[in-house]
């Protein structure tokens, strides 16, 4: 499917509308509405995988989306860690390699998207490390009084996939600068 340059799509507005949620899902988590955090939080994964078939059933893939829906979903995620760092101190780790990740892989993808003109969508270890994020972050939500042994393994696997991914993109994005994509 060939992407468009057009800003005005049904999966654009949807991601718009999921950085629109960061901040109700913050202030419901903050004043000790976990429950519906995570209700809107779910609302906010629905509308990711919505904008998602639309923008591949319907053609509607832009370059616009394919930065928007990862922002919507990184800026999520480091608000969400950063709630949940008042709670699980472990979770400023995950949160700072998530920032670490982010910011240098935008810079280099930016360089690759600049050097090349090619935009490049989310891999499998991308999704899955997204997917175990979320994840980790729903159960530290409702499990209130989650033993500190199970809210490390899992904020260990996530550290672990995050790990991989950020050296598999890395790599992507090395490939990409050197004319292989």
């Amino acid at each position: 499917m060939e992407t468009s340059k057009r800003v005005l799509t049904i999966p654009n507005i949807l991601s718009l509308c999921r950085i629109a949620l960061i901040p109700v899902i913050t202030w419901l988590y903050l004043n000790d509405y976990s429950l519906y955090a995570v209700y809107v939080l779910i609302l906010s994964g629905v509308t990711d995988a919505v904008d998602g078939y639309i923008a591949r059933h319907y053609d509607m893939i832009s370059d616009l989306g394919k930065i928007l829906d990862p922002v919507a979903d990184k800026l999520t995620q480091a608000i969400l860690l950063f709630c949940l760092t008042t709670k699980f101190q472990l979770m400023l780790l995950l949160l700072g390699l998530l920032v670490i990740k982010e910011v240098s892989l935008g810079i280099l993808g930016l360089w690759a998207v600049n050097k090349t003109k090619v935009v490049k969508g989310a891999n499998w270890h991308g999704k899955v490390t997204t997917a175990l994020l979320y994840f980790t972050m729903i159960v530290h939500i409702i499990w209130i009084e989650i033993p500190m042994t199970v809210s490390d393994l899992l904020t260990g696997a996530c550290i672990a996939f995050m790990m991989l991914s950020f050296v598999l993109y890395l790599m992507r994005h090395i490939q990409q600068l050197h004319g292989n994509y």
